[in-house]
């Protein structure tokens, strides 16, 4: 870790690099103390730094890597020149804040994205037997075929050809694999979260569409939903509204569309698919919209619904209403 230790004045009073080791750390800024504060970038490798300096009372500030980069503009980057910059949007207040997620519950979002991965992984082994099956005319081929463990494994004897067999054996060993690993990873986060926040875990399943994980997704993603002060702001942070870039008034194109968290734009792209298939209600009001708008923007619309349904429940500890998420445009 490169670290640059600047005064109000801009006057730069340390310059050096440093392994990371917060003790290490702490002796090189401690004639600083207590009149300091520490700001890093939002990377992957800012938890020990963030852990430490809270357990020893240092202000910590995590700034946003997308803004920072936007509002200071250097040409060049390295972690010296970084380090400055960082000290200079802190002296001048134009650090843009980012959320240090707590340790209390970090590790076990990391698990469950992890978890999110593998079942990616899984899925793409599914697919791909799929494919085979499709490429060579066997049509017959179910997605109930190849959730039946016994099943799955006679489509290798359709198949004559010696390389055929052995990628489905590659797919169907992986997917058998995997999913006593995800299981077991499941039950860790379920136990994980009702010692975390059980009533709000309790609270999200209470939606049609949401189930344990998709909750799960939910709950670590947001961790407290006092940190949005509106709706629009948590809407946004799960991508369920367009983010336009514009300039002057004028639209600058779609870049702006991966700011946010991706796993929340995940989880309430899936909670309308489940919804449609568990309540006739939410089905019918999805068509109408559907007649109206499309399936594309329909599908956009009831995904801000759901945030918007969520956001109110969550902030005022309230079940889910279904008449009033019909009612609401």
């Amino acid at each position: 870790t490169y670290i640059k230790v600047m005064n109000a004045a801009g006057d730069i009073l340390i310059k050096r690099n440093l392994p990371n080791n917060f003790t290490v750390f702490k002796s090189t800024i401690n004639k600083f103390l207590p009149d300091l504060v520490v700001g890093a970038e939002s990377t992957y490798s800012y938890y020990w730094l963030y852990d430490g300096c809270r357990e020893a009372g240092i202000p910590f500030y995590l700034g946003h890597g997308f803004y920072m980069k936007a509002i200071s503009g250097n040409k060049k980057k390295s972690d010296p020149i970084d380090a400055e910059t960082i000290a200079h949007l802190l002296r001048s207040n134009f650090f843009p804040m980012a959320y240090p997620y707590p340790k209390e519950m970090r590790a076990t979002r990391d698990l469950l994205r992890r978890r999110h991965r593998l079942v990616r992984i899984r899925a793409e082994s599914y697919t791909h037997v799929h494919i085979i099956c499709h490429q060579e005319g066997c049509t017959d081929i179910t997605s109930q075929d190849l959730k039946d463990k016994t099943a799955r494994r006679e489509l290798i004897s359709r198949f004559s050809d010696r390389s055929l067999q052995q990628t489905i054996r590659a797919d169907l060993d992986m997917i058998d694999m995997l999913t006593p690993f995800i299981n077991q990873l499941e039950l860790e986060i379920r136990n994980q979260a009702k010692s975390h926040n059980h009533r709000d875990y309790a609270l999200l399943q209470t939606t049609p569409g949401i189930g344990e994980m998709t909750a799960l997704i939910i709950l670590y993603e947001t961790h407290d939903i006092k940190r949005f002060p509106t709706v629009q702001k948590y809407s946004s942070y799960c991508r369920v509204i367009r983010c336009e870039r514009e300039s002057n008034g004028k639209m600058k194109g779609n870049k702006n569309q991966k700011i946010g968290n991706p796993y929340l734009k995940w989880a309430y792209g899936q909670i309308l698919h489940n919804a449609r298939r568990c309540n006739e209600c939410i089905d019918r009001h999805y068509q109408k919209l559907e007649s109206k708008h499309g399936p594309v923007r329909a599908r956009s619309i009831m995904g801000h619904k759901f945030a918007v349904a969520v956001y109110s429940m969550l902030k005022h500890n309230q079940a889910f209403d279904e008449q009033r998420f019909i009612q609401n445009n």
